[in-house]
């Protein structure tokens, strides 16, 4: 059985800082990429970030750009987040996510093992 549990979320001013992690258990962690994705209440889940199974090409969307950096410590079978200069409009559920490939692509469909979330909440 897969799974994935996110931790590191909760309540910080804009400007602050946060890193999530991600726990990856049931399979080997090799061969997948990672992704993280985000949503608010009433919106669609939306890309934030992914990395490919060996850690290169990490992907942000442009909007974390600068701020946000993913790794992946694949011997701990761990994946994280680390969150700088938060907005508000950062504020969220996180989840992380397993890609059905060795890359991280960018859309919902191509992830086939979801985690609970973690909320974000950036004071504004």
């Amino acid at each position: 059985q897969v799974r994935l549990v996110e931790s590191g979320g909760g309540l910080v001013r804009a400007g602050g800082s946060l890193r999530l992690s991600c726990a990856v258990s049931g399979h080997t962690f090799n061969n997948y990429g990672m992704g993280w994705f985000r949503q608010a209440p009433e919106k669609e889940r939306k890309f934030v970030a992914s990395i490919s199974w060996g850690g290169g090409t990490p992907n942000y969307v442009d909007s974390v750009k600068g701020r946000f950096t993913i790794s992946r410590d694949d011997a701990r079978n761990t994946v994280y987040l680390q969150m700088n200069s938060l907005k508000h409009e950062d504020t969220a559920v996180y989840y992380c996510a397993r890609s059905k490939t060795y890359s991280g692509p960018t859309a919902v469909g191509w992830y086939d093992y979801w985690g609970q979330g973690t909320q974000v909440t950036v004071s504004s």
